[in-house]
């Protein structure tokens, strides 16, 4: 079927799901592949026979929206991000957590994928910062409203394209080859806990002092949507605490934040709109 086709598909649909064609347009491949098998389940010859398909079935819906959700996830993704984490972000909040007496980091990854986000901060944590640090624990909340990913997030062995990033010499330490799979040792497993989750529903859990939230609202939701999403994320995260969108997003408004740095994303929660 002609890309043009599917274009003026997506653009038809999207909306309705409160999504962003923009987002889309550069990774449309992926999705297409998974409405065009949708297709040959359902025996419907082109995007317009779907099209109907979708008006005449509403529960049809909720099927396109899995089939819209974009994967694309490896470990320490976006370097300068993961320099900024390790330097000031979380020495940082490790030092606030002491000086009050407490002795738990607590972080969400929201949009987990296969975990590779999530492990990488515990990479980061126990390899760079925990001996400094032994007093604190590290808590880890992985979620995705995928069950399939979260099932391969949990089995934690990923090929060589997914850790490529990570330096060489953290490689060896971290991982163990498993003919052509490389599988997270059990310590770096240990903080991270996995749960099913749909970031447009109310939080779940609260009182975290660090959220990732990369490649997903910002990018593939609509306004209204990363607004509410917004409020949610605003509201579970503690007094100072950091909100970590991609290096290519950006928030349109940013109530309760102020800007740590716009290129990378690091946005903090502030007692008063910014």
């Amino acid at each position: 079927m002609p890309d043009q086709d599917w274009i003026a598909f997506l653009q038809w649909a999207l909306p309705q799901l409160h999504m962003r064609w923009q987002g889309f347009r550069k990774v449309r491949s992926q999705v297409v592949k998974r409405i065009g098998r949708r297709l040959r389940q359902l025996q419907l010859a082109d995007s317009s026979a779907y099209q109907t398909y979708l008006q005449q079935h509403p529960g049809e819906w909720q099927v396109l929206d899995g089939l819209c959700r974009v994967v694309i996830s490896r470990f320490y993704r976006d370097r300068l991000l993961f320099g900024r984490l390790e330097q000031e972000v979380l020495p940082d909040l490790a030092a606030g957590i002491r000086g009050q007496g407490n002795s738990r980091l607590r972080i969400w990854s929201a949009g987990c994928a296969s975990g590779e986000e999530p492990y990488s901060v515990a990479i980061v944590w126990l390899l760079r910062l925990q001996a400094l640090y032994p007093d604190i624990a590290l808590d880890v909340l992985a979620t995705d409203a995928d069950p399939e990913l979260l099932l391969r997030a949990k089995s934690a062995c990923y090929p060589h394209s997914s850790i490529k990033n990570l330096p060489r010499s953290w490689r060896e330490e971290v991982f163990i080859r498993n003919k052509d799979n490389y599988c997270l040792r059990p310590a770096f497993r240990t903080p991270v806990r996995f749960r099913q989750h749909d970031i447009r529903s109310p939080p779940p859990e609260n009182s975290f002092h660090l959220i990732l939230c990369r490649n997903l609202v910002f990018t593939y939701f609509d306004h209204d949507l990363q607004l509410a999403c917004l409020e949610h994320l605003g509201n579970t995260l503690l007094p100072k605490g950091y909100l970590i969108v991609s290096v290519h997003e950006q928030l349109a408004e940013t109530p309760g934040f102020s800007v740590v740095s716009r290129r990378l994303g690091i946005y903090r929660k502030t007692t008063t709109a910014a």
